[in-house]
């Protein structure tokens, strides 16, 4: 029922699925075919958008419930951007988290290492475990800072 061959990881996803109990149905391979042409962040309505291009019959219930289970596989981690919306990032290949600039409105990646800093000023100061992939400090960046 694969419309397309998938590069690893996802190629093992239908077996992975189904032994879940959950169908290879049309619209997941959809899904997983969508997913695996990605790089980096989605949003949910951004899946369910470009899944709705390929195969109309999309719908959003099934897409999400296949990010929650692609999420237990870690082939997607759910972060939240500065507007609090959900995000997902695909193929995630290192925790971290984001700055975003209120002013330009540009995001960046805070990558494990700096990400780890600010989760250890936090656990030193306030004993407090921060899920970094959860984390987005808004701020400026450095040029509005400048011009300001």
């Amino acid at each position: 029922m694969r419309m397309t061959a998938l590069p690893p990881p996802w190629d093992s996803v239908d077996d992975r699925l189904r032994a879940r109990g959950l169908r290879w149905t049309p619209q997941r391979a959809t899904v997983i075919e969508v997913l695996a042409e990605a790089d980096g962040h989605v949003s949910g309505a951004e899946l369910v958008e470009r899944c709705r291009l390929r195969d109309p019959s999309t719908i959003p219930s099934t897409v999400y419930r296949t990010l929650d289970v692609l999420e237990e596989l870690g082939l997607v981690r759910h972060g939240h951007g500065p507007d609090g919306r959900e995000e997902f990032h695909v193929r995630p290949v290192e925790e971290h988290g984001h700055l975003h600039c209120a002013e330009c409105g540009n995001s960046w990646e805070l990558g494990n290492e700096r990400a780890a800093a600010v989760a250890d000023a936090l656990r030193a100061t306030d004993g407090f475990e921060i899920d970094i992939g959860h984390v987005t400090l808004v701020g400026r960046c450095r040029d509005c800072a400048a011009g300001a």
